[in-house]
């Protein structure tokens, strides 16, 4: 069996002497999945007109097809997409908001699905309408309670996190989905983080839409995502540009939007097959592991505080930065880390507070964070 740690880290081209605690932003794909990206790139560029004729049509379903099994979805519900911001954006585009009408997000939705829902109520009547979730979180009714209370009559999408991109807590989607059902509410979930870290059934959710992306926790390389939407909600459902596929049907739609590199698109295969090999529940347990423990020393040293239980976490922990840390600006605090300690981990600002998420992928050890420990006190 493939040793997980130090030892996995040669299997990817990480940079020697940095601490890379910081997985959850881009990911990173292991050296034979980027072998695997070359070779279809070769295979293109060999023919490129038999290639995206004959080859792709059915090279990609194939892909598409495996990804789907994995999930637990129908071949027909998923699509490819460069990432999950592009599947989300897809979504609220094809909604038809009226003036009155609200999208519940939350205080801990992703910055870009923000801007892309403030676009899509622009000029139309409708608003966003935040649940706050402060930390840190005591259990999962915390994650609960505050959009229960935000959703009303007016309500026409609400916007879920599976796991939130700032801290890493994992959102109980198949109770909030219930939920908002039972008042007639559609549900689009940002999966940016999920896929790899939890063990996925989405159709089981009893969500309408699911946007997730590969090249973080399922190492394909990056510009690899999903779109998954239950058949009763693909009609108007379009892909941001429009091209020959239009009319013909979701997945006609989403496989062609025109010129470029699939390559990334047919490796997720491979990723899959590397993930599979190391054992997904064997990878998250380790993750889980490593990064609530990192997180808690660092926190326990530092003096202050972890944003919530360990339970409600996978892969992705956030802890608060020391009194002394507060006024600085998140990005170029970042910046420093990164330029002169060679440490890499998701400093960012959470409700007027600087918090830093730490991040545990399969070739981490707990060594790994002691760097980012020193660093706060």
């Amino acid at each position: 069996m493939i040793p997980l740690g130090r030892p996995l880290r040669r299997r990817f081209l990480l940079e020697p002497g940095t601490d890379f605690l910081n997985h959850g932003s881009y990911g990173a794909a292991p050296r034979r999945v980027l072998a695997a990206a070359a070779r279809w790139q070769r295979r293109i560029e060999a023919h490129p007109d038999r290639f995206m004729r004959l080859v792709l049509p059915e090279a990609l379903r194939g892909a598409v097809a495996r990804l789907a099994r994995f999930l637990k979805a129908r071949e027909q519900d998923v699509a490819f997409v460069e990432n999950a911001t592009a599947g989300v954006n897809a979504v609220l585009r094809s909604l038809a908001l009226r003036p009155g009408d609200e999208i519940v997000v939350t205080s801990h939705t992703y910055f870009a699905v923000r801007q892309a829902i403030r676009h899509a109520c622009s000029g139309s009547g409708a608003k966003m309408v935040e649940a706050r979730i402060d930390l840190p979180v005591r259990d999962v009714r915390d994650l609960v309670v505050p959009i229960e209370k935000r959703i009303n009559r007016r309500t026409k999408l609400l916007v879920l996190d599976h796991i939130a991109s700032p801290t890493g807590l994992i959102f109980p989607v198949k109770r909030l989905a219930q939920m908002a059902r039972a008042r007639g509410i559609r549900v689009l979930v940002d999966g940016a983080h999920a896929p790899g870290q939890l063990d996925l059934d989405i159709p089981s959710l009893g969500v309408d839409w699911y946007a997730g992306n590969c090249h973080k926790w399922l190492y394909a390389p990056k510009g690899s995502a999903f779109l998954w939407a239950r058949a009763g909600v693909q009609a108007g459902l379009h892909p941001p540009a429009i091209s020959h596929g239009y009319g013909k049907g979701f997945a006609a739609e989403f496989d062609w939007t025109g010129t470029r590199d699939f390559s990334n698109w047919l490796a997720v295969s491979d990723a899959l097959d590397f993930f599979l090999e190391l054992k997904p529940s064997r990878i998250r347990k380790y993750n889980h592991h490593v990064v609530t423990e990192a997180a808690h020393r660092i926190a326990a040293a530092w003096n202050t505080a972890v944003d919530g239980p360990a339970e409600l976490h996978g892969s992705l922990m956030a802890i608060r930065l020391p009194d002394r840390l507060q006024q600085r600006d998140p990005a170029q605090l970042m910046a420093e880390w990164i330029s002169r300690h060679r440490v890499v981990a998701a400093v960012m600002g959470i409700a007027g507070e600087n918090w830093v998420r730490i991040s545990a992928q399969a070739y981490n050890a707990p060594g790994d964070y002691e760097r980012l420990l020193r660093l706060g006190r």
